[in-house]
């Protein structure tokens, strides 16, 4: 009988500072599709180099259509989802083989470890974070979130031993990048749907973003770097309905 084969999804734009230690732990996957979206660093001749399959579309439909293209692209018994900041540690790599060889369940569930800026983060509801990313293939797919995306399906999540190492991250630039990316992707995604913000809604949404972040989550646990992290969230919510609340001003002279 043929083992069953196992491919890699991923997605990339200007993410050469990991990928090639993100791929070099993925050197016991039968495939790996890396779906770029115009990176204008070295990540496509870092992945090509790697062996890994490279489809370019420089459309961006949001993180969770990108992904589910990067699914669609593998034609594997098992799917392992990861982004190119993220690095499978040994033991990770040994608990996936065993688990697609004789598997307990159609989803399982990874323990994801993440930095903030070179400083690995316990508390701050960053962890524990259990997130479910390998699955049989037509098991999951992956919403149609701009942002925040999560994997969509039925029936229970095994738990996978090992660590999946998040470079999430690395400097001060990366944060204020992520800061505006995820705070626009957020507002455009809430407008979509229609919701409506003002200036009272964004300091207060920002203010216990903080409070939730810092107490709740114990984030002073994490020292400076919680306190960065919850000073960050904050910043991203507030930042995200008062662009949300812009929308809505927009929209509303568009109809007068």
């Amino acid at each position: 009988m043929n083992s069953p084969t196992l491919g890699v999804a991923l997605i990339t734009k200007n993410a050469a500072a990991r990928l090639a230690q993100c791929l070099d732990a993925l050197a016991f996957a039968d495939e790996v599709v890396v779906v770029d979206s115009g990176s204008t660093d070295a990540t496509l001749d870092i992945a090509r180099a790697h062996g890994a399959r490279v489809i370019e579309r420089p459309d961006w439909p949001g993180f969770g259509p990108q992904k589910n293209r990067a699914l669609d692209a593998l034609a594997t018994d098992w799917v392992l989802s990861i982004d190119a900041d993220e690095v499978v540690s040994p033991e990770l790599a040994t608990s996936i083989r065993a688990a697609i060889a004789a598997p307990a369940a159609d989803v399982y569930a990874i323990d994801r470890l993440s930095s903030f800026c070179g400083a690995w983060i316990r508390h701050s509801g960053w962890y524990p974070d259990w997130i479910a990313r390998l699955f049989k293939r037509g098991a999951a797919r992956f919403s149609d979130d701009l942002v925040h995306e999560r994997l969509v399906f039925q029936g229970p999540v095994q738990r996978l031993s090992g660590k999946l190492l998040h470079y999430s991250y690395e400097d001060f630039d990366t944060v204020l990048r992520k800061l505006d990316a995820y705070s626009s992707a957020g507002a455009r995604q809430r407008a979509a749907a229609g919701k409506r913000a003002s200036f009272g809604t964004a300091l207060a949404r920002g203010a216990w973003a903080f409070v939730r972040t810092w107490v709740l989550r114990g984030g002073f646990l994490d020292g400076r770097a919680g306190f960065m992290i919850a000073v960050f969230n904050a910043e991203t919510v507030y930042y995200r309905f008062l662009k949300l609340a812009r929308y809505n001003g927009q929209d509303e002279r568009q109809d007068r």
